[in-house]
């Protein structure tokens, strides 16, 4: 698997739901390059049983995203139509209606693909002269922080049952933002408010 830490993030035209109800072609997450930092994360599909959980607790704390000038950006291999048919679902029944920050659609796979976050590979059988996927073809529950020049700041990657914590979310977004405010560096357990390190000059701790 690829580590994108450090490099642009892949870029990419594509359809998403955006206010949970119009589906717009051609969106791309260069629009927030030079005014936003980024949270785009995968899930592996529409109606299932996680994944909602983590996008409407992430619903939950867009206040404290927007806060801090962070886009979050959700992505499955689903269709945008899909997308949207589970935005009119109440939680209640499963769905995510009331959902407000983009969903994309990654019909063909390739956003997926240049994450490098396909839970499986595909492979050619000479033999049989056709095509095949050895694994699950849906993408593995990523996330990416990705800072307002499009550079890829923290990467992490669950297996498929495996829920994410939006408050690590935001502590990392603070920790990458307090380094770019202060140029100071954070230690373990880190979380906004607490002291951090100046590089050569060591860390005391608050």
């Amino acid at each position: 698997m690829s580590v994108l830490v450090g490099k642009k993030a892949p870029l990419f035209e594509a359809d998403a739901v955006i206010n949970g109800e119009e589906i717009t072609e051609k969106f791309s997450l260069s629009q927030y390059i030079g005014k936003k930092h980024v949270v785009f994360f995968f899930y592996p599909l529409d109606f299932t049983f996680v994944s909602p959980t983590e996008i409407l607790a992430f619903q939950r704390r867009l206040p404290e995203f927007e806060s801090r000038n962070v886009a979050v950006v959700g992505c499955s291999v689903d269709s945008a139509h899909s997308h949207h048919a589970w935005l009119q679902i109440d939680p209640t029944e499963g769905g995510i209606k009331g959902v407000t920050f983009p969903l994309v659609s990654d019909l063909a796979k390739t956003i997926a693909e240049n994450y490098d976050m396909m839970a499986g590979t595909y492979e050619y059988d000479e033999e049989d002269n056709r095509l095949d996927f050895d694994g699950d073809p849906v993408a593995y529950p990523g996330l990416f922080i990705i800072d307002k020049q499009g550079i890829v700041r923290h990467q992490l990657v669950n297996d498929l049952p495996l829920g994410r914590s939006i408050n690590e979310t935001l502590r990392m977004i603070d920790a990458l933002q307090y380094y770019e405010e202060t140029g100071e560096e954070s230690p373990a357990d880190w979380h906004k408010g607490a002291s951090g390190i100046t590089p050569h000059q060591g860390y005391q701790p608050s």
